[in-house]
């Protein structure tokens, strides 16, 4: 028996060893057969509409979907017509505003400066205009970098620059979306009795304001109806992108991911929407009128300038004992 074992033993060892080798071979083989059919499972899954999901540690168990049909659907809209409808609307926008300044030419004091200003806005109204205004900057070429930065910005900094300038601008966009629903509160708090519709506006839109006829000055109150049709513009605009854009923030707000694409694609078609009033204001405030953008930078106007523009809120103030400051006739600088 023990001659046996022993005569035995040298096949014993091989087989011991060939079986430890085999072992991690064999621990490391996949069946190429399982696999394939697998693949296939998953591709067929995609073709009817089905995504494909995987598992995750976080709370947000959506956040496993790894491919999603439906998304191609939203990255076509997202990379293309989006894109399309953002860079049209800035295009049109400054062209026709530049139109309206060929025929136009800049709207000028017809009774020239009369070097006696009244204050139009107090120093709450400007914080909260400036603060409106300002943080609706950041945000609109921030965002505007989303949709076309690639095609844009990129080729001009590089690779790694645009990625570090992107991550910059996603933050600011992200912070500065308080400071504008803050400002839009404010500015809505502050001026909306002043903004309601009222006769007088009918017959300043008859005329288009005076904008296209010189000398043509149509009574109006501290706001003309051009300007509030700006400020409900401006307040319902900013509704919009504050609360999709809430849901750019918190997506799990959003529901599925359906709908928070749905809510990106408006919180977009706001964006575009704002840029487009907004680049009127600015012009209208600026080069387009002069006189104008002293109202919001030191509060105060001149008195001919505001007759002009705005006579029954000229009327009103004198009326509660707010008079013109300066001498008639003495000269002005003009603030812009």
């Amino acid at each position: 028996m023990l001659k046996t074992l022993i005569s035995r033993l040298p096949m014993l060892v091989l087989l011991a060893s060939l079986t430890t080798l085999a072992a991690p071979a064999a621990q490391a083989q996949v069946n190429p057969t399982a696999s394939s059919v697998q693949e296939q499972e998953l591709m067929r899954a995609l073709q009817t509409g089905d995504f494909v999901a995987g598992r995750v540690s976080i709370p947000d168990e959506r956040a496993g979907a790894l491919i999603k049909p439906g998304n191609k659907g939203w990255a076509g809209i997202q990379g293309t017509t989006l894109r399309v409808i953002s860079v049209a609307a800035v295009l049109v926008t400054l062209t026709i505003l530049a139109a309206f300044y060929a025929y136009r030419g800049r709207i000028r004091i017809d009774s020239g400066f009369s070097g006696r200003v009244i204050e139009r806005f107090d120093g709450i109204e400007r914080f909260g205009h400036w603060l409106l205004a300002c943080s609706f900057v950041v945000l609109a070429l921030t965002g505007l970098n989303f949709v076309v930065g690639r095609w844009t910005l990129l080729p001009l900094v590089g690779e790694d620059t645009f990625g570090t300038l992107s991550a910059w601008f996603k933050l600011a966009h992200n912070f500065m979306a308080w400071p504008f629903m803050l400002g839009l509160v404010w500015v809505f708090v502050t001026w909306v009795g002043r903004n309601l519709p009222s006769k007088v506006d009918v017959n300043w839109l008859k005329v288009a304001g005076g904008l296209f006829t010189r000398g043509l000055h149509p009574p109006a109150g501290k706001f003309n109806a051009g300007q509030k049709l700006l400020f409900w513009m401006v307040i319902l605009g900013g509704v919009g992108l504050s609360y999709t854009g809430v849901f750019m923030l918190f997506p799990w707000l959003a529901g599925s991911p359906a709908e928070w694409q749905t809510y990106q694609v408006i919180h977009a078609l706001f964006a575009a929407f704002m840029s487009v009033v907004i680049f009127g204001h600015i012009y209208i405030g600026s080069l387009g009128m002069q006189g104008a953008f002293s109202a919001m930078g030191s509060g105060k106007v001149d008195l001919n300038w505001a007759k002009e523009h705005h006579s029954l809120w000229v009327e009103e103030e004198v009326g509660h004992g707010k008079g013109a400051a300066g001498k008639p006739g003495a000269a002005a600088t003009p603030a812009e």
